[in-house]
């Protein structure tokens, strides 16, 4: 079976505007659920794509926090 994750998650989040595409992110973060994780990961890498050095430093910044904050 060839499976591609990235293509299914695109079709189904094309047409989201960003109401819709929040809800998504905050409806995966609160379920916890695991499977949820490989569309975060697609997410975010659009995010990063669409993103210049600076605000991928900041993300980068706030991740390392976050980091710090599990310890």
């Amino acid at each position: 079976m060839d499976l591609n994750l990235r293509k299914a998650i695109y079709s189904n989040i094309a047409t989201n505007d960003q109401q819709q595409l929040e809800a998504t992110i905050v409806d995966a973060i609160q379920n916890g659920e695991e499977k949820m994780l490989p569309g975060l990961g697609v997410l975010f890498e659009l995010i990063w794509k669409q993103s210049d050095e600076q605000e991928k430093q900041e993300m980068i910044g706030a991740l390392e926090q976050g980091v710090k904050q599990l310890q």
